[in-house]
């Protein structure tokens, strides 16, 4: 993933090449044609004083459960060691996911906490005092189904661990480049939480500037909005941290890195079958609600169907040119999700006589892999379709 790159030692100011912004002022964005996170909710931000912060994950978090950032530092029960005064000036790296239940037991708090978010379900005003009993009963409903999915995968979500290697990897090239960083993770729906996240990486390091990234190809509204929400509301009450150097790496999926490794994926797959130019090439990416794209301006959509279009041109520069074509999976709730739907579309392709397809999917995650590989699988081969391959995640 080469979501951070450069050389030489990170100067005052100057975070991997990125212009960097107050959060009192418009957000840097290294994606093109994107609007400023911090603008888009600013009008739902809570301020939060960073001598509060605590407080509030000491609320939302009573069990004091235990966590890594990265192999680097951790924290375990409702206090926060006070930072040492010694140490090394660094640059901050904040890794962002959405996070996942661990064991069977969280899936059904997990999904309360999903659907408690109002930027997933989205109420009028006058109906928001709805939010946390609909949340509680959706996630009820819900968590049966969902317990078996994670029950297939090993009991639980292996996200946290996946993304603690992750970081820790981010650490390790960094490093390696002479960048002197402290890699923190913050999840939205599960431990460790952003706040959480952000709390140690104030207290534990005194920051030369702060770097925000994540682990979704997209500039996705779900992956960095909480995260932005939290920053915003510390830096602004605070007159040195708003003094900060921030960048934000909002997305990745136009990087020329990526577009080889996926080209290269879907290449060795295709070889698989006996007869590769005949095979459908089948992008599946996590959903989002229309209302995301559509009222809120979130560029996922578009984004999405820009990074498919150059895997294809990658493709067709190595002589490849199978049809492709592009659904969206892992709807939930009683809202409207992007379409084409993925299951509607393998039942359609079926129908029209396919037989060979391979799916590859974007924007992915445990649950996503999933889906693919027991339910849309077994309902491709019900629909007609022979013969079926996916590609490897590249996470």
């Amino acid at each position: 993933m080469e979501t951070v790159s450069s050389s030489g030692v990170l100067p005052l100011g100057k975070i991997s090449g990125l212009d960097n912004r107050n959060f009192n002022q418009k957000l840097s964005l290294s994606c093109p044609k994107i609007r400023s996170f911090n603008s888009a909710h600013s009008q739902s931000s809570k301020r939060l004083k960073g001598s509060q912060l605590l407080n509030s994950i000491q609320k939302r978090n009573p069990v004091g459960q235990a966590f890594s950032s990265a192999g680097v530092y951790t924290y375990v029960g409702s206090d926060v060691e006070s930072p040492t005064h010694d140490v090394e000036e660094r640059v901050g790296v904040l890794f962002l996911n959405l996070g996942g239940p661990e064991t069977l037991h969280d899936v059904q708090p997990f999904l309360f906490n999903l659907f408690a978010d109002p930027d997933i379900i989205r109420l009028p005003r006058l109906f928001r005092f709805l939010q946390g009993p609909l949340a509680q009963l959706i996630s009820v409903l819900r968590a049966p189904k969902s317990k078996d999915g994670y029950a297939a995968i090993g009991g639980g979500s292996p996200l946290r661990k996946i993304t603690d290697e992750q970081a820790q990897a981010i650490k390790v090239a960094l490093e390696a480049k002479n960048m002197h960083v402290n890699v923190y993770v913050g999840m939205r729906y599960w431990y460790p939480f952003t706040e959480e996240a952000i709390e140690q990486l104030l207290r534990k390091t005194r920051l030369q500037g702060l770097l925000c990234c994540h682990s979704i190809l997209n500039s996705l509204f779900l992956q960095l909005g909480q995260a932005i929400h939290v920053l915003e509301n510390i830096f602004r009450e605070d007159a040195y941290l708003s003094m900060l150097p921030v960048s934000i790496i909002q997305c990745w999926y136009q990087r020329q890195g990526y577009i080889n490794s996926m080209a290269d994926l879907i290449e060795k797959e295709l070889r698989s079958f006996s007869e590769p130019g005949k095979v459908m090439i089948f992008f599946s990416a996590h959903g989002v609600p229309v209302s995301y794209v559509e009222d809120a301006g979130d560029p996922y959509r578009d984004q999405m169907e820009e990074c498919i279009y150059l895997i294809m041109q990658e493709l067709k520069g190595r002589g490849i040119s199978n049809k492709h074509t592009l659904a969206y999976q892992s709807r939930v709730g009683p809202v409207q999700w992007l379409k084409p739907y993925t299951d509607e579309v393998l039942v359609e392709l079926g129908q029209k006589g396919v037989k060979n397809l391979l799916a590859v999917p974007v924007s992915e995650h445990i649950e996503t892999l999933e889906e693919i590989d027991m339910e849309y699988k077994h309902l491709a081969l019900e629909s007609g379709i022979k013969n079926w391959g996916r590609v490897p995640a590249l996470g």
